[in-house]
């Protein structure tokens, strides 16, 4: 079977899970903490928003450290992610949207979008 990103990151979080993988402003996150919270936000989004396999969920995440593991929770749980630009809006944000074909939308408290056509939406905390 073929090796996928995820498949690497874990194997690097199993054997390195002390060694920094993301650094973030002043803050430093081991492998092992990447690990935590993927799993965290894997639990939360399946048992929470019902995630099943194969669900597309939009991301509208700036650069941050929680992109990273809702990206990882997301791959766990065989959820495709649709990755949405920050900086589009209006007709551009609307049509990424309708493109993506997702029924729920993951987003940081500071970018708010209106649920359209029967879409959930989801607010995530930062670090």
């Amino acid at each position: 079977p073929p090796v996928t990103l995820l498949d690497v990151f874990q194997d690097h979080a199993r054997r390195r899970p002390h060694w920094p993988l993301l650094r973030f402003r002043d803050e430093v996150y081991t492998y092992e903490d990447v690990e935590r919270r993927s799993n965290r936000a894997a639990r939360v989004f399946s048992r929470h928003l019902e995630l099943q396999p194969g669900r597309t969920v939009a991301v509208f995440l700036p650069n941050e450290p929680t992109y990273v593991w809702t990206w990882l929770a997301l791959a766990k749980l065989g959820c495709p992610m649709a990755c949405l630009n920050c900086n589009v809006r209006g007709r551009a944000l609307q049509h990424a949207l309708a493109a993506a074909q997702a029924t729920l939308i993951l987003a940081s408290p500071g970018e708010w979008l209106p649920p359209r056509g029967g879409q959930k939406f989801g607010v995530l905390g930062g670090p």
